[in-house]
């Protein structure tokens, strides 16, 4: 995993969601961690699909609920 990747996704969610992302860990659950329910994180995954140009199916995130876990993600599309 690129740390490119993980600070640009980072900085999403900070823009995303507020401060309350800055202290999040790769490893930290995004839903637990920030709050978000599943509309907001799809709102989330379009910011980083457009971000990264990348285009994400819904399936390839099931299961998938960290920074880390977008990150090799994005990394399988790039």
């Amino acid at each position: 995993m690129s740390g490119d990747v993980m600070t640009r996704l980072k900085a999403l969610a900070v823009a995303r969601f507020g401060a309350g992302a800055e202290g999040l860990s790769p490893d930290d659950d995004l839903f637990e961690s920030l709050g978000i329910d599943s509309l907001q994180a799809l709102d989330l995954l379009t910011d980083l699909e457009e971000a990264f140009d990348v285009e994400v199916p819904d399936y390839e995130l099931q299961g998938v609920n960290t920074l880390a876990g977008l990150a090799q993600v994005i990394g399988q599309r790039r």
